[in-house]
């Protein structure tokens, strides 16, 4: 089966040499979430399975049963997210509420990437995020108008005018990805979950709690 062609793209980029293998019900998921989501965030998740590009945190639909990840998902985080856009009004000139944000993304220094759901179509879902860090005459939210494998393509290719976060980690250079079962071995074995090094200080502290609880 050939890939979706953005997810192609970010192959190119980002190898899937260490994806997680989960198989997600997406018809469940789809349910649970009250929404369809768009194919190419679909096909990321079947290609690479639950992870992370390197500070970019890929949220899936429902619960992860990996330690320390369960409430990291598009369903524990869309109520705070949606409180963000409430709070700030928004991207300005855009009248849609803040039921009409549905989260994909999060890390990188406290940013938080979303999909506006302006239409009844998933795959002309554009991005929108909420930076943390921005110039004092800006809105934290800004708009792009692209697909989430897209947005996360052109942010690493420096296809942006500028960097379209508050975090320059992805900007004009890539990441590795490494899937939340591989972060878990990793850190049993000593060694860094991120990198595969051996960790130093392994075994000095405890295993990691739920960053998002």
């Amino acid at each position: 089966m050939n890939p979706h062609p953005d997810v192609a793209a970010l192959l190119a980029l980002v190898p899937a040499d260490c994806a997680g293998g989960e198989r997600i019900d997406w018809s469940a998921a789809e349910g649970a979430l009250g929404t369809a989501l768009p194919s190419d965030y679909k096909a990321l998740l079947d290609t690479y399975g639950v992870g992370d590009i390197g500070d970019l945190v890929i949220l899936p639909p429902l619960p992860s049963d990996v330690r320390g990840w369960a409430s990291c998902h598009i369903g524990a985080r869309t109520d705070d997210l949606r409180g963000l856009w409430a709070e700030d009004a928004g991207v300005p000139g855009v009248a849609s509420g803040a039921d009409a944000v549905l989260p994909w993304g999060t890390g990188m220094n406290a940013n938080e990437m979303a999909w506006l759901m302006n239409g009844p179509d998933p795959d002309r879902w554009p991005v929108v995020a909420w930076r943390r860090h921005h110039a004092w005459s800006e809105s934290p939210w800004a708009l792009f108008d692209c697909t989430m494998v897209q947005f996360i393509t052109r942010m690493m290719l420096g296809r942006f005018d500028a960097c379209p976060l508050g975090d320059v980690s992805l900007w004009k250079r890539t990441g590795t990805f490494v899937s939340r079962r591989e972060q878990e071995r990793r850190f049993q074995a000593g060694l860094d979950p991120f990198t595969g090094e051996p960790d130093p200080y392994a075994g000095m502290f405890p295993a990691p709690v739920d960053p998002f609880r």
